[in-house]
């Protein structure tokens, strides 16, 4: 057994016997009470002198300004999910007033080390102490769209689980005591819910008139003069053409998936279609328009989002994308207008849509005021279903904030930052796919040597430029480290799934350690890594002399990232903070996530590992990174070995070995799987007709026994070779 091996066996078990000895037990719950103690009455509310006593049934303490309440003060964790891509919750201390706005806002605790890799802390305190001032009436009127919602590069995820947060505990919160008119979501007295026993066909007139279907029109002269109102100079400018009774918009909308009104309106055929189409708990509209103004517009061809029109209903609101919306090609009933546009859209069963309950349909009227700037108003269209097609149910009061209602919410925010990101999404789904096909047809990927040199120089150049730079996708040893920490605390999915492109390669990574080993990531991936070559590759062309490390000092290198990891993972255990801390060993954050734009100290100790990978090719991933180190432990599980090697490699040939960008080649021949990053350059050499001595001398014997030569292809070996095809040697 190698020296290395005993020392990392032993290194192993040492590290996992201390974390179990030390590993703290269950820690004390935070809480608003130990939170307070920190802060001054004076942070939340300006001029507050004291904090009074927690209320028993509400969690929320009063602050008081010369003994006066004068706004309460909450913690975001207690009424709402606010865990964070960390697995542990981002602690929120706010104060609401008696008018139901957020007079101040702490940012108190969080452990966002994936999220928040490099970012200033005082950066997210003052974003969220920028939340002072939220109106919470009109978020809850608005279904929690009527702010604006900033954004922290290389912060997404957690600005929006903060934002989310702020925004449904404060509402609870102004329900639960009364604030600014909000009152408790309580179901008082008999549930109703629809009868889907009612079949009954009815024509249009009777449908408009019972409020089957309800209407809002708008004329060119009432939305000229509404754009007046607003005292915007550039929209005022820009009337709409025609004359002022011309019709702007006449919307119509019917809730269509109750039997009674959708039959009548879509016909027995089409109503059946809505229903195949419709999945359990899930409701849908027609919406129907005609005049010079489109509810459609054309954002949802170019996003897949219908942005002029959403569904409000309460404190939710709901957002139409393509998948969710199908064409009407006409109306069954034969006494209803004419309309341009007719449209069926599908109420998800996440949405907490209640079809008993009144809701409306907001309309977002538009006007292009500059080249690239518009301005807008909204309309409401309201709907209540008619009571004859509602049924009454005993059942006793309700409160519908609940843990379910929780847990769809947190479903909700991570299935919106997916849909954010469809097309950062379908971009990385290509380079899988891609990737994944090299792999698989390596042979014939590597036969052409110049080809697939420009390849892979493109490829990484996507992989830094995209993945890392522009979506900020590099992966970390703090993401497996708060995996670890998830496993202990109490896994949840919703953590995780807060950052798909992240995600997402975890998920191609665990696949891919099954077929290759850690070097699909690390040789291909890794925005980092591809930076250290790139930069190599330039130093190669600027003559920057190459420098190669006696094998017995490289081999006894090896072990120091696997060493850096187990160190980091132990006390991750005992203190993930600290953990943290020095996970700073990674380069990562400063060089991929903040492009180099932070502290002169990580900038420096960032630009020296790649100083030494001009001179060393990839002199990072080789010694250095706990990622590596980790992805490699599990390298050797892999099912197929897929790098062809003939019998005269490593004796007496020593090309591959010589020319391996990281030295995984032992001289012996064999590959190290556990230090190969893939780039399959050794596959171009096996093929070479210039340089691979097996491949010259077959044919050198073919051209003296004047054999036929298909198989002189440039960079195919020979087929009849005896070892042509022989499976690597391990």
């Amino acid at each position: 057994m190698r020296p290395t091996r005993t020392l990392c066996g032993w290194l192993t078990a040492l590290m996992i016997s201390l974390a179990a000895l030390v590993a703290p037990g269950p820690a004390q719950a935070d809480s608003l009470a130990s939170f307070l103690t920190d802060l001054s009455a004076d942070d939340l509310f300006p001029g507050a002198d004291a904090f009074g006593p927690i209320h028993a049934d509400v969690p929320v303490a009063p602050v008081l300004r010369g003994g006066e309440t004068v706004a309460y003060a909450f913690l975001t964790s207690d009424f709402v999910g606010t865990t964070g891509y960390s697995g542990k919750p981002i602690h929120v201390v706010a104060a609401i007033d008696s008018d139901a706005v957020l007079t101040g806002v702490k940012l108190v605790k969080h452990s966002e080390p994936i999220v928040l890799i490099g970012i200033p802390n005082s950066k997210m305190v003052a974003l969220t102490e920028s939340y002072a001032g939220l109106d919470l009436k009109a978020e809850a009127a608005s279904g929690g769209d009527a702010h604006d919602l900033d954004i922290i590069s290389g912060a997404t995820v957690t600005i929006m689980i903060i934002d989310d947060s702020l925004v449904r505990g404060g509402i609870k919160v102004a329900r639960a005591l009364g604030l600014g008119g909000l009152s408790p979501r309580i179901a008082d007295g008999p549930k109703r819910e629809v009868d889907m026993t009612q079949s009954q066909v009815f024509d249009w007139t009777t449908l408009s008139g019972d409020g089957s279907t309800r209407r809002m029109t708008l004329d060119i002269g009432q939305i000229n003069a509404a754009f007046e109102e607003t005292g915007d100079a550039r929209a005022i400018k820009r009337p709409e053409p025609g004359a002022p009774d011309d019709t702007y918009i006449d919307m119509h909308v019917a809730l269509v998936s109750v039997p009674s009104i959708g039959r009548s309106l879509l016909g027995e055929a089409e109503y059946q279609n809505l229903t195949d189409w419709l999945d359990e708990g899930e409701e849908a509209i027609l919406v129907l328009g005609r005049g010079a103004y489109s509810f459609k517009g054309s954002g949802y061809v170019r996003g897949g989002i219908f942005d002029r029109i959403q569904l409000i209903q309460g404190d939710n609101s709901v957002r139409f994308f393509d998948k969710q919306q199908r064409r009407l090609g006409a109306l069954a009933t034969d006494d209803s207008p004419s309309f341009s546009e007719l449209d069926i859209f599908k109420i998800p069963a996440n949405a907490e849509f209640n079809p008993a309950e009144p809701f409306r349909l907001q309309l977002l009227a538009q006007r292009v005021v500059g080249a690239i700037d518009k301005s807008f108003l909204t309309f409401d269209l309201g709907y209540k279903l008619p009571d004859h097609y509602l049924l009454p149910v005993e059942t006793a009061p309700v409160v519908i904030d609940s843990a379910s209602d929780e847990a769809a919410a947190k479903s909700a925010l991570w299935q919106r930052i997916w849909r954010d990101k469809q097309v950062e999404i379908a971009i990385l789904g290509a380079m899988l796919v891609v990737l994944t096909g090299v792999f698989f047809f390596q042979f014939q990927a590597t036969m052409n040597a110049r080809a697939f040199y420009w390849f892979r120089i493109g490829y990484l150049s996507f992989t830094l430029v995209f993945l890392g730079w522009y979506a900020n996708a590099q992966l970390s040893v703090v993401n497996l480290m708060a995996l670890a920490g998830s496993l202990r605390s109490g896994f949840t999915w919703d953590a995780f799934l807060m950052d798909p492109l992240v995600f997402i390669q975890w998920f191609a990574i665990a696949a891919a350690l099954l077929f290759w080993g850690r070097g699909a990531y690390c040789g291909w991936l890794c925005p980092f890594g591809a930076l250290q070559e790139l930069t190599n590759k330039l130093a190669r062309a600027l003559k920057v002399p190459q420098w190669t490390l006696p094998w017995g000092l490289h081999e006894r290198l090896w072990p120091l990232k696997y060493m850096i990891f187990l160190g980091l993972f132990g006390l991750s255990m005992v203190s993930m903070p600290l953990a943290e801390t020095y996970a700073e060993v990674e380069p990562f954050k400063t060089a991929i996530i903040l492009k180099f734009v932070r502290e002169w100290p990580f900038v420096l100790f960032a630009l020296v590992l790649l100083l030494a990978g001009l001179f060393v090719e990839r002199f990072y991933c080789r010694y250095l990174c706990p990622l590596g180190g980790a992805l490699a432990i599990p390298a050797r599980i892999r099912m197929f070995d897929w790098l062809k090697r003939y019998k005269d490699c490593g004796s007496p040939c020593q090309t591959c070995a010589n020319e391996c960008p990281v030295q995984a080649i032992h001289p012996t021949g064999e590959i190290n799987p556990n230090e190969c990053v893939n780039c399959l350059h050794c596959q171009v050499l096996y093929q070479s007709t210039t340089k691979c001595p097996v491949v010259i001398k077959q044919i050198k014997r073919r051209a003296k026994t004047g054999s036929p030569g298909p198989d002189l292809h440039i960079g195919r070996p020979p087929a009849n070779h005896p070892n042509a095809n022989k499976t690597p040697v391990s």
